[in-house]
């Protein structure tokens, strides 16, 4: 049986590792990428690894951007929605593709539609924000870190 409870505060008993994350999460160039795209992106890789706590952080973020919560209900369908732009629907793709397929290679024809979109530094970007995320993903998920009663 799941518990909505956490299992252990993580953040306090490892405070170097939390800390260490916390730097590589503030070191993803939001500027570069911008707020929006980047929340997005936290938000569908959040979707796709079924963490609560993320989806429900990431989700309030792009609220607090002005982001319309009906253009946000359609962020796991952005395929057949109308709300998003080529460059947003690109870097959804890859995120999907680097984090649905963990185990597998991405193809080059995914990464050739994300090249039109973006330049090369701000894959990289990109890449530190997957990973960021999937990583903060997997703790939450794994000390069962609880989505808080209260925004």
């Amino acid at each position: 049986m799941t518990t909505l409870h956490a299992r252990l505060p993580y953040f306090q008993l490892a405070p170097k590792a939390f800390q260490g994350m916390l730097n590589v999460s503030a070191a993803v160039r939001r500027d570069l990428l911008g707020a929006r795209l980047t929340d997005l992106v936290f938000l569908r890789v959040s979707q796709i690894n079924g963490c609560a706590y993320c989806i429900d952080m990431h989700w309030r973020d792009l609220v607090k951007l002005d982001a319309d919560p009906r253009h946000l209900n359609t962020v796991a369908g952005w395929r057949e929605s109308p709300f998003f732009s080529d460059r947003e629907r690109a870097a959804l793709n890859w995120a999907e593709a680097v984090t649905s397929r963990s185990h597998h290679a991405t193809n080059d024809e995914e990464f050739a539609r994300l090249r039109t979109q973006f330049s090369d530094e701000e894959i990289a970007e990109l890449g530190f924000a997957i990973s960021v995320i999937n990583a903060w993903n997997l703790l939450n998920l794994g000390f069962r870190n609880p989505v808080p009663g209260k925004a």
